[in-house]
């Protein structure tokens, strides 16, 4: 298969792009829930983490890993014209307000920095999404002037690499991201897929479409995409007005939480689709039951370009068990530790998130939100309660089930401890470019 074309989940896992991150992650601890990360953590153990995750992903797996940062360095570097064109995208990001009498001044001199600039610095500006201000006191001698650099919306999420886009069985679609924040990351992504890996886009998503990858998972001859808080109705009805090769799309409800209080969902306990279900071969998911019994399912077949909905609207859990997946069921404290989160290598074969390890910060995160409204999260803190207790007395935390061993799947646990603080683990970290 070549890059940018993915039928199944589960065939063969050969090329992978990921972000390892940088000062965008510290910028983004200064306020985490801005940031749309879950807690605060520590970065340099964060850094550590993602470092071992890719030498897993490299050398034991045997993945062709490539790092965004760096590829984008060495080619524009070796090349003069996408270096052009890095300097074009970093001019983009730049914003300068000055009073009027310096704003052609500090232009100009930024304009020189640009063409100055190494490739890694360049790719350093566009991240962290900088902002000038200058301000020069009146009636006082030369260069009395006030300097604001400030971040405005540093990409401190772009090591989520699987949201900016997903891969389908006809090629890349390009996502526009829901979040303002996030908005950004699918121009730095697009740059790499048109520049450098030449990997076709089939679709940009268009405005006011918003979609985000982690809602996207195919499996051979349907595929499903999640419908919710990050991913509206006019980008499903953008997708689903493609030539895809797959014979039938399952629309997938963001469920509200059975055991979150209220008229009003909190959709970041189950954001996207892979944080609460995914599948771990051709005949196996791993799922919080009580979250896709909730989720309802619209059913679209192919007719000749596009796809047309049909009048069957199942839950996910009927729908997944009518195609012949067994499930295996996770608690809902596994869930909100990103046991869902895992990444398939080949069929039957997952690199998943050690939730043991993990679990106490998760816990001490569903006690805090608990304890500032007990009314709508006493209940979801009640049973993590029991599933922590349960799990700790089996010593049964995911991904060292028994249902697991027993369906044939082979899960290589690892430590995410720090990274999923950012809300999400191996699948979100990963964007998957070649199976097969």
């Amino acid at each position: 298969m070549k890059d940018g074309f993915i039928k199944a989940e589960w065939d063969r896992l050969n090329k992978i792009v990921i972000h390892r991150p940088g000062i965008e992650m510290f910028l983004g601890l200064l306020e985490p829930y801005a940031s749309l990360y879950e807690r605060v953590f520590n970065r340099q153990e964060a850094t550590r983490e993602h470092e071992f995750m890719e030498h897993i992903l490299r050398y034991h797996f045997g993945i062709d890993v490539i790092s965004l940062g760096h590829i984008i360095e060495r080619e524009a570097e070796s090349n003069p014209e996408i270096k052009e064109k890095l300097i074009d995208l970093a001019r983009s990001t730049v914003d300068i307000t000055d009073d009027t009498e310096l704003m052609q001044r500090a232009k100009s001199e930024f304009e020189k920095s640009l063409k100055t600039f190494s490739a890694q610095d360049l790719f350093q500006v566009i991240v962290m999404q900088i902002a000038l201000h200058e301000k020069q006191d009146r009636g006082k001698s030369v260069r009395q002037i006030h300097l604001n650099i400030t971040e405005r919306s540093p990409l401190s999420n772009l090591y989520f690499m699987r949201d900016q886009q997903f891969t389908t069985d006809s090629g890349l679609v390009l996502c526009r991201m829901a979040k303002p924040s996030r908005r950004f990351e699918p121009q730095l992504t697009k740059f790499l897929w048109q520049e450098i890996l030449h990997v076709p886009i089939i679709h940009e998503m268009l405005e006011p479409a918003t979609i985000e990858g982690g809602e996207w998972i195919p499996f051979g001859e349907f595929a499903l995409v999640g419908i919710g808080d990050r991913t509206n109705r006019d980008a499903i009805n953008q997708l689903l007005s493609l030539n895809l090769g797959y014979e039938e799309i399952g629309v997938v409800h963001q469920a509200k939480h059975p055991l979150v209080a209220g008229d009003q969902p909190d959709p970041m306990i189950n954001m996207h689709l892979d944080t609460y279900f995914e599948t771990a071969s051709s005949n196996v998911v791993v799922a919080c039951v009580e979250l896709i019994q909730e989720a309802k399912v619209e059913v679209y077949r192919k007719d000749g370009q596009c796809y047309t909905k049909t009048d069957t609207e199942p839950n996910l859990f009927d729908y997944i068990r009518e195609k012949g997946f067994s499930v295996v069921p996770i608690t809902v404290l596994e869930q909100m530790a990103y046991a869902a989160n895992f990444l398939c290598i080949e069929d039957g074969r997952i690199l998943a998130v050690d939730v043991e390890r993990g679990i106490d910060a998760v816990m001490k995160s569903i006690a805090s939100i608990a304890t500032e409204n007990p009314e709508r999260y006493g209940k979801l803190y009640e049973q993590a309660k029991k599933d922590y207790d349960m799990l700790t007395s089996e010593g049964r935390f995911f991904p060292h089930k028994l249902e697991l061993r027993k369906l044939g799947i082979d899960a290589y646990p690892i430590v995410l401890e720090n990274l999923t603080g950012g809300y999400g683990a191996a699948h979100c970290m990963t964007c998957a470019l070649n199976r097969g």
